[in-house]
């Protein structure tokens, strides 16, 4: 149904947790009628053309966009055209992300309305991995380790169920390439190879984090490449899962107990996690995106775990006071926050990490000290 004239919902972000109807005043075209901004001389603006085109998202969608949730262009033209800025487009790539990862359209908006780009507030982007500095990509393959903290068999040495010698891993810059080509099987590839000969954390901090960097910049230098990203990390999330697989038998009795917080979305580094634990023989349960806080109790309480690993990364979602609400079990369970979410004041209890090699060494470090 159209609006003609009329208010038009937006969702806001209400203290509440609950979608909360705001209106604000529309034209017969959808337009917001007050709050829009003049364009300066000189200042980039796009028509809904050009901003589909950016974010591979077809314009009527992002006119329903605008009419059913309010989230559309804020700028207006010297002749009085509607315009979408940069801060604009970066919402809307968020609100397309949100929805890709399974986030319903009405949610995903009162989370692109909140959202903040990075420039505004000095936090790493929401892609799982993008962070503030940017090294050039290196076109040299990073040798992968020797062979320390590698499942047995998945080393250089070891055979395919061909026969032939599995390829070594790619350089940054030529994965990050394939990505921007969108060439998923070359990115497939590369990952796989990477963590055969590698292992996770390997692969991540030479490949992944370097990658999503690269995507993260394209973003924010045309407004486009959601796309890209969404490949890259469905090809990312596939070769963990392989990877994973590949693991030896677990050989601790508990279980490490890996979660998003509560209306956290992004899971990619909880899985890679998972892989690397994997690797070493650490038995693992991943919950996912999204975890309630009472059911990673409850599941504390069934699976006994030796370590919880709660990851946050947006602020929205870095409240470190239902970490502290967790039960207390015996033998007792270390939890552990990784993410840039988490605001600065944890719990005594919670030890946070700032990376997946420092996520690893204290599982490690709780499984060498805690009981069996």
């Amino acid at each position: 149904m159209r609006h003609c004239g009329g208010p038009a919902p937006v969702y806001g972000p209400g203290g509440t947790g609950r979608d909360e109807l705001v209106e604000r005043p529309v034209g017969d075209d959808g337009a917001e009628l007050s709050g829009e901004r003049p364009l300066a001389e000189g200042e980039p603006g796009y028509g809904i053309g050009a901003a589909a085109r950016r974010l591979g998202v077809p314009a009527p969608t992002l006119r329903t966009w605008n009419l059913r949730y309010g989230i559309g262009p804020s700028r207006r033209s010297p002749g009085g055209h509607r315009r979408y800025d940069d801060e604009d487009l970066r919402r809307l790539a968020e609100m397309s992300r949100l929805i890709h990862a399974g986030v319903a359209p009405a949610d995903a908006a009162r989370q692109a309305l909140r959202y903040r780009p990075p420039a505004a507030t000095g936090t790493a982007r929401a892609s799982e991995t993008a962070q503030a500095a940017r090294p050039a990509l290196d076109e040299t393959p990073a040798a992968p380790p020797s062979g320390e903290g590698r499942p047995a068999g998945s080393g250089p040495d070891a055979a395919s169920a061909t026969g032939t010698l599995p390829a070594g891993p790619p350089s940054a810059a030529t994965l990050a390439r394939a990505a921007l080509a969108m060439d998923e099987p070359t990115v497939s590839r590369g990952l796989e190879a990477a963590l055969r000969s590698g292992g996770t954390v390997w692969t991540w901090d030479h490949l992944v984090v370097p990658v999503f960097r690269a995507i993260v910049r394209r973003q924010e230098e045309t407004g486009a490449g959601v796309e890209i990203e969404h490949l890259f990390s469905d090809r990312l999330l596939d070769a963990l899962a392989g990877h994973a697989r590949r693991a030896p038998a677990p050989a601790h009795p508990r279980p490490v107990l890996l979660a998003c917080a509560e209306e956290e979305q992004h899971t990619l580094p909880a899985y890679a996690l998972a892989a690397a634990l994997g690797e070493l023989a650490v038995p693992t349960r991943v919950l996912g995106a999204r975890t309630p806080y009472a059911a990673l109790a409850d599941a504390m309480r069934r699976l006994g775990p030796a370590v919880v690993f709660v990851w946050s990364q947006q602020r929205e979602t870095g409240d470190p006071a239902p970490l502290a609400a967790l039960p207390r079990l015996r033998p007792p369970s270390r939890l552990v926050a990784g993410g840039p979410g988490w605001h600065d004041a944890l719990p005594p209890a919670v030890t946070r990490v700032a990376s997946l090699r420092e996520a690893v060494a204290a599982v490690l470090g709780s499984l060498s000290h805690r009981p069996l």
